[in-house]
């Protein structure tokens, strides 16, 4: 399943991701520290974890942690490399070069992870504490962390941690709380404006899938406790009724169902994959015999994301990437049924 989530965004977040030097590990914005705020506690799913004074030497590791700091003005000491969706080839998303740059910061020292957390890494920059609000970490690497400084994790499901949580939990970890909440309305604003200039989407449902070009026997898509989906359940779309039903009870992100099921996906307005854009895949789905049963597949109504394309890692909407390419996503969708 790690591989699966890899494949398309993120297939959210255990991403594939890349070494890639950082220039220096002393690159954390250390302003006069103000322990007011502190001791404070966080609980998640391991436990709680306390964090007695404002911490100087932050690192993260998983999936766009590092944007929840860079966007309060607090740079990094580490964070994880991006191989999925980085445009350049630098292990840095380019919504995060942009930040670093409007901070006059160099970039901080990347974490390999593609084959996991590299925890010698991370204790080589010496933090004071550990952001994996939004992450899957297991209890031996959250044990292990641990040992490094203290670490924030997962509220409690695995890769299910809503845009504005992480924002809240890790910004609550450098004692930002106020400072967290103007900048959740700040990009509530953004949001809101860039759905308001789509608005034909707003009772569509749309289904984040992944389909496998070279097998159409099953059909692949997130549940609800996948922040691509639950991005836009927040903006108030409705759901498509198969990911209601997958996702009661389930702590999975991700499901399938035979394509024998075609029926299920009847009330889909709008299919999301990954891949080609200038590929024959709409043209083969719609040349199967039970793909084509589905009334948006055969309407043509797919919209595949740039394969390991920043669009494409937007899809997962994080807290910089929002006021990076927000309307241009959303268009996408708006243009399937305008």
């Amino acid at each position: 399943m790690r591989a699966l989530r890899c494949l398309p965004l993120v297939l959210a977040a255990a991403v594939a991701l890349t070494a890639c030097a950082g220039p220096t590990a002393d690159t954390a914005a250390e302003g006069p520290r103000d322990d007011a705020a502190f001791p404070v506690t966080i609980e998640h799913a391991f436990g709680e974890t306390t964090i007695s004074q404002k911490p100087v030497r932050v690192a993260t590791v998983s999936w766009s942690n590092q944007e929840v700091p860079l966007a309060l003005g607090v740079v990094p000491v580490g964070m994880a490399a991006v191989s999925w969706g980085d445009d350049d080839g630098d292990g840095v998303l380019p919504w995060v070069e942009d930040r670093l740059a409007e901070l006059g910061a160099d970039t901080p020292v990347l974490f390999d992870e593609t084959d996991g957390i590299d925890f010698e890494a991370v204790n080589d920059t010496r933090p004071d504490v550990i952001l994996a609000g939004y992450s899957g970490l297991t209890q031996e690497e959250y044990d292990t962390l641990s040992k490094i400084a203290p670490v924030v994790a997962y509220p409690q499901v695995a890769w299910g941690t809503s845009l504005e949580d992480m924002i809240r939990i890790d910004a609550k970890a450098l004692g930002l709380d106020a400072e967290a909440d103007a900048f959740i309305d700040e990009l509530h604003g953004e949001i809101d404006a860039a759905l308001e200039a789509n608005a034909v989407i707003r009772d569509k449902k749309i289904l984040f899938s992944f389909i496998d070009p070279s097998d159409f026997s099953q059909i692949g898509f997130y549940t609800s406790l996948d922040t691509r989906p639950g991005f836009l359940a927040g903006l108030g779309l409705p759901e498509p009724s198969i990911v209601q039903e997958e996702s009661a009870g389930s702590d999975a992100f991700y499901t399938s169902v035979s394509a024998e099921q075609a029926e299920r996906f009847a009330d889909v307005d709008i299919f999301v994959t990954y891949g080609d854009p200038d590929g024959d895949l709409v043209e083969r789905m719609q040349a199967d015999p039970l793909l084509s049963k589905i009334p948006a597949i055969a309407a043509g109504h797919v919209v595949i994301l740039p394969d390991s394309t920043p669009l494409a890692a937007a899809a997962n909407p994080s807290p910089l990437s929002i006021g990076y390419n927000i309307g241009d996503y959303l268009a996408l969708f708006a243009a399937q049924v305008g």
